[in-house]
């Protein structure tokens, strides 16, 4: 399980940075605060460490007694969003409830990260736009309503069945995507505003987590 530091935030779209020597980079921008700090997870309470974070204001009318409850015991707003951030004993140690979390504190221009969120929903669909198949066949010399189709999809006599796991129509998109080693282009602690270059999972105003890469490639010793 990936207990690496880490903020959830919602994407606000893509720009480009211009850089001192004329060179583009292509950016997603996300707004990663503010972040409060609403409850803690224990060992000794819950058997494991986790921060509860809360981030987007809620109307108090819309929020239920048991929920504001926890908002108010936390001294702070509600929220639309809760969270829970499986991390480490040292990191939660970092952070007291009711506290907002410092994005400058947790990520520098520079180093690495890893971004999670859902990608989105194109609904049902054939395997040519799912699976990027080539269709069955050619458009002639006999081809009779099978330009789209996925072909064969299983054997006569041995097994006699359709094998489990083949590429087939079905729902495309809104799945949990990751991705890993995007380098924190810039932090902007005063806006809140995390920005990340290439692309990160989900449309707009999706929820994404950011955390530190687990898979930083290390530098070679050899000469």
């Amino acid at each position: 399980m990936n207990i690496q530091p880490g903020i959830y935030g919602r994407k606000l779209g893509n720009t480009q940075l211009f850089e001192q020597d004329g060179s583009v980079t292509r950016v997603t921008v996300i707004e990663a605060g503010p972040v409060v700090v609403i409850a803690k997870r224990t060992v000794e309470k819950d058997g494991y460490v986790a921060l509860v974070l809360g981030f987007g204001e809620r109307k108090e009318k819309h929020t239920t007694k048991p929920a504001g409850g926890i908002f108010k015991k936390a001294a702070t707003t509600p929220k639309r969003v809760l969270k829970e951030l499986r991390c480490d004993a040292e990191f939660a140690a970092k952070w007291e409830v009711g506290q907002p979390m410092k994005l400058e504190e947790i990520f520098q221009p520079g180093m690495m990260v890893d971004a999670r969120g859902t990608t989105r929903g194109r609904g049902f669909t054939g395997v040519m736009r799912r699976w990027n198949f080539a269709g069955a066949g050619s458009d002639t010399h006999g081809t009779h309503e099978y330009r789209r189709h996925g072909g064969s999809i299983g054997t006569n006599m041995t097994p006699g069945r359709t094998l489990p796991n083949l590429k087939m129509p079905g729902q495309y998109g809104n799945e949990t995507v990751s991705v890993q080693n995007l380098k924190v282009a810039r932090v902007d602690a005063e806006k809140h505003l995390l920005i990340l270059e290439g692309a990160v999972p989900g449309a707009k105003n999706g929820l994404l987590l950011v955390r530190h890469a687990v898979k930083t490639a290390k530098k070679s010793t050899k000469r």
